[in-house]
């Protein structure tokens, strides 16, 4: 069981969801600063909206933690780079919101098109204004729609059934995409502000889009184009954007997010042209109740060390049917392979065999790397930080595949300077084997405790290893035996209830015809 800090509030759903998983929700709201970084002691996930700061420091003081959720799209209150140093995952529910993001967009640009909160506003006091309120009709108008993401992609669409014709600006999409749409594509972001006479905008907030709308982009606008913003607030240069309403440059905008949150006080709240709403594009009782049950599924999986579909910081983001199923022998692997190499080799060859070889294996890399680093380093390992930690230790790895495994559906091998290891899943259940020690054929189920025992290949060694194994007091529970290459000497692999003891292994390397004995262990 997992204590869950939860300083926002989120669906019930969720919070049962967690509940029902066996951790305990601790919620405390408003938590901030010393405060978070308090409470987050003990604490292995933390739950938060849009408010909490997740800064650097309170990642640092939070020695526990494993997992920080987002109920939500957007990550611009969690230090992601902070998160991933210290091996945190970071997650969120990038779905959730989406179609409510798009309705919210459709709903500021009629707004903005019809002047309706203006007009809801002088009527409800007393003041009957037709001819002030006049609008624009959206039919025949020209939409530009930056960024063509799943909510960009989503307003392009409902704006086409409003018979508007559309241009794309989205240097990450093809243009190919666009057209998919419906939309031209632009050849830049000013081509698209001088040809439209409505922007929405759906890009994510980074470095290179802080600003990106600002005075000289609306300078260059088309006279009289109208904004729409449900995207992310600094993303608008705010008094840039007041400045060019008042000089008519901008007929009006629609804005839904500001560079300071929560805010009455921004330079557009005062002008009759701009319609604001309060963050409110994910604010649908349908958004919350995704968002919420999205993220909760999410910290489970991550809390159980399972892979995580929506982890923004792993290498790796993809798992696919027939890849997920192999995560647990893939991490097996690598530590067996740190047992027998009695540590972290220079160079490690992953090589993916069969129909495993025809899918996006990343993930498969980073769970053997998992087990590996986990057998050696004091600190926890995990999908985030195990790439780093491997370059931190001068470990190169080589991963490499191929279409045909010889005596397997699917087949991981991973090889090093002096060792080697294989495994596969078998049956219809997909048991975990493993198929290949040192280039020796076994296929023993992989335990918590194993022996490794390379040997001459002559009589009576097995009765000599099972005999010192069963005085100990340690039931076998499988056994494999294996001929080298060469059939000059041979090799046990023994799966044990529970640990063979240190001087009966001891005594057993010391033995005359056994090589050496290699432990295996959790």
């Amino acid at each position: 069981m997992a204590r869950i800090l939860i300083t926002e509030k989120i669906a019930e759903r969720g919070l049962a969801a967690l509940a029902d998983a066996g951790h305990e929700v601790d919620e405390r709201a408003g938590l901030s600063g010393d405060e978070l970084a308090a409470g987050l002691r003990g604490a292995e996930a933390l739950i938060v909206r849009s408010a909490t700061q997740v800064t650097a420091p309170v990642i640092d003081a939070a020695d526990d933690l494993v997992v920080v959720g987002r109920a939500g799209i957007g990550l611009d209150n969690v230090d992601v780079a902070a998160a991933t140093r210290r091996g945190v995952m970071v997650v969120n529910a990038p779905q959730s919101n989406v179609l409510s993001a798009a309705e919210h967009a459709m709903a500021l640009l009629l707004a903005q098109a019809r002047n309706v909160p203006q007009a809801h506003a002088a009527l409800r006091n007393g003041q009957w204004e037709r001819a002030r309120w006049e609008g624009v009709e959206l039919n025949g108008k020209t939409l530009g729609v930056v960024g063509l993401g799943r909510i960009g992609a989503l307003v392009a669409q409902r704006a086409q059934a409003f018979g508007m014709r559309l241009i794309a600006y989205d240097p990450f999409v093809s243009p190919d995409r666009a057209r998919q749409l419906n939309a031209e594509p632009a050849a830049s972001l000013e081509d698209l502000m001088g040809r439209s006479d409505f922007v929405t905008i759906h890009v994510a907030k980074t470095p290179d889009t802080m600003g990106l709308f600002d005075k000289e982009l609306l300078a260059g606008a088309k006279p009289g184009v109208r904004i729409i913003n449900t995207a992310r607030g600094g993303i608008i240069d705010e008094q840039a954007l007041a400045d060019a309403v008042r000089s008519g440059q901008v007929a009006g905008a629609s804005i839904d997010v500001f560079a300071q949150e929560p805010t009455t006080s921004s330079p557009l709240m005062d002008l009759d042209e701009v319609v604001v709403t309060p963050h409110l594009g994910a604010s649908t009782r349908e958004a919350q109740d995704k968002a919420g049950i999205t993220i909760a599924e999410q910290v489970i999986l991550a809390l159980a060390g399972e892979f995580v579909p929506f982890a923004v910081n792993l290498s790796a983001t993809e798992a696919s049917e027939t890849v997920r199923p192999f995560l647990p022998i893939a991490e097996r692997l690598g530590r067996v392979f740190a047992s027998l190499n009695q540590g972290i080799p220079s160079v490690l060859e992953v090589e993916y065999q069969g129909t495993l070889a025809d899918y996006d294996t990343r993930i498969l890399t980073l769970s053997v790397l998992k087990g590996l680093l986990s057998a050696g380093i004091e600190e926890p390992v995990s999908y985030v930080n195990a790439p780093q930690l491997a370059a931190g230790r001068g470990l190169e790895v080589k991963e490499s595949k191929t279409s045909t495994a010889h005596d397997y559906v699917n087949l991981v091998t991973l090889r090093g300077d002096q060792h080697s290891v294989a495994g596969t899943l078998v049956g219809v259940r997909g048991e975990a084997r493993l198929v290949m020690v040192d280039d020796h054929k076994v296929e023993v189920p992989p335990t918590r405790h194993m022996l490794v025992i390379h040997n001459d290949d002559r009589i009576g060694m097995i009765a000599l290893v099972s005999g010192a194994v069963a005085e100990a007091g340690v039931n076998i529970a499988n056994m494999a035996i294996g001929k080298s290459p060469s059939g000059e000497t041979a090799l046990m692999v023994m799966a044990t209830d529970g640990e063979v003891p240190p001087p009966v292994v001891d005594r057993l390397a010391a033995t005359a015809g056994i090589l050496d004995v290699s432990v295996v262990q959790d």
